[in-house]
């Protein structure tokens, strides 16, 4: 039978998910222990309000407000840092790995912005960078990316990866609420933050995405280099609009590549209900990955929550106590692909949803397309919904595959024109298959 290893862990932030993976670990430890033959103890426990925090159970563990008690214990292998944001968290990362301690954290603001330096950094110092939380909480897309279909080549991914947008947008669709109705009961359900900016301006996403597009392509890119819009605008009307043409409005974040070129971008997007990412509802998060020779695979579960981010969290913590500490990991093997180049939003091309709130008169419809048509923008299809406003009727038009750049221009134009009352809405439209 192997000796039983104990590895010895510094955690650093004691907020939902720090406690969270307290408690799994305390859950868990006779499984583990019995199956992989290891027992984490934790060492020390950092929080700057650690005095206010409920620490029954903890027993011996010592509890601190500095964050110099965890870097500083020798015994100290791994240290978990899950305070997020990029500071003192890339200070407390750097520090851990030049000191020699292997490092897992679910910061994915941490690794967008400073990925390739840590990686570095960790492959210089021979110690690991784990970050399987960083995205998807604990569904295992980082795992799958670099180890399950390595060896594959990854063409597009699309993903659902906001549970507080899908849920948002999941209450609009099916309980015919508001965006602002939902979004007070996304906060009352525990599933928003109290500032929920950087989930419903799109932000979250593009962090997360930018780290798939690097363990996916091979490519670190700007998070200011990826396209992003949130949800915010989205109203019920268009949500109604769309179930009629048997469509569903997703924030999406896409990533594709075309041999040296990578497209990625944030925004809602329009995809047909018979697409399995139209049915991941409520905070349930998404992958959708197509590759080569493999082909498409979905994964999804819970990405929010105590328990799902904790999971991922206790995860790494076992496959780097299964690697060893000089094991390779492939997503610290640092090795960017050179000649990629991001392509920028105005150049992409991609189907359109569009809505005019006109006047209701003969002609209108005709200056509408001449605009369109001025701007080489074909129709797919043109319907008028019905409506209850008295001062406009909305027009609703599919546009064929056409230029980001020339739909912008030609809305510029025809928001201008007399006989339209309000912006027009645009929505992209993605086909998934």
């Amino acid at each position: 039978m192997a000796v039983m290893r104990k590895i010895n862990i510094g955690l650093i932030g004691y907020g939902v998910v720090g406690a969270g993976v307290i408690k799994f670990l305390q859950k868990r430890q006779n499984y583990i222990r019995d199956k992989y033959r290891v027992e984490f103890v934790a060492r020390t426990i950092c929080d700057r309000s650690i005095h206010r925090k409920d620490t029954r159970g903890l027993g011996s563990v010592k509890l601190t407000k500095k964050i110099a008690d965890v870097l500083d214990d020798r015994s100290t292998e791994v240290v978990i840092e899950l305070i997020g944001g990029l500071h003192p968290a890339k200070e407390i990362v750097t520090t851990a790995l030049r000191r020699g301690k292997h490092v897992v954290t679910a910061n994915k603001v941490l690794i967008a912005h400073y990925g390739k330096e840590l990686f570095q950094l960790a492959k210089k110092q021979n110690r690991q960078l784990y970050f399987e939380s960083s995205v998807g909480a604990g569904i295992p897309i980082i795992k799958t990316i670099t180890e399950g279909m390595v060896g594959n080549t990854y063409n597009r991914i699309y993903g659902i990866i906001n549970g507080t947008c899908n849920f948002i947008l999941t209450e609009m669709t099916k309980n015919n609420l508001s965006f602002t109705k939902a979004l007070k009961l996304a906060q009352e359900k525990g599933f928003a933050e109290s500032n929920p900016t950087l989930d419903i301006n799109g932000m979250d996403s593009t962090h997360k995405l930018a780290i798939l597009v690097y363990l996916a392509f091979g490519k670190f890119v700007k998070v200011s280099d990826i396209y992003t819009e949130g949800i915010t605008h989205i109203s019920h009307d268009d949500i109604a609009y769309a179930e009629s043409l048997n469509l569903t409005i997703k924030l999406l974040a896409i990533a594709k590549r075309y041999e040296n070129i990578v497209e990625a971008r944030v925004h809602p997007t329009l995809i047909s209900k018979s697409h399995p990412l139209a049915s991941i509802s409520g905070i349930y998060n998404a992958f959708y990955l197509n590759a080569n020779p493999l082909g498409d695979v979905l994964l999804s579960g819970e990405g929010a929550g105590q328990m799902a981010a904790a999971s991922g969290v206790v995860s790494d913590l076992l496959n780097l106590a299964s690697r060893g500490a000089d094991a390779n990991l492939l997503c610290n093997l640092y090795s960017e692909a050179p000649n990629f180049r991001i392509r920028k939003i105005d150049q992409i091309k991609t189907r359109f949803y569009i809505r005019f709130m006109a006047t209701d008169k003969t002609g209108v419809l005709g200056k509408i397309t001449s605009v369109l048509g001025r701007y080489g923008i074909g129709l797919n299809s043109v319907t008028q919904p019905a409506h209850t406003a008295a001062w406009a009727v909305p027009v609703v038009m599919l546009t064929d595959y056409t230029l980001e750049k020339n739909v912008r221009l030609a809305l510029k134009k025809i928001w201008e024109l007399p006989i339209v009352k309000s912006k027009p809405v645009a929505i992209r439209m993605e086909k998934l298959w």
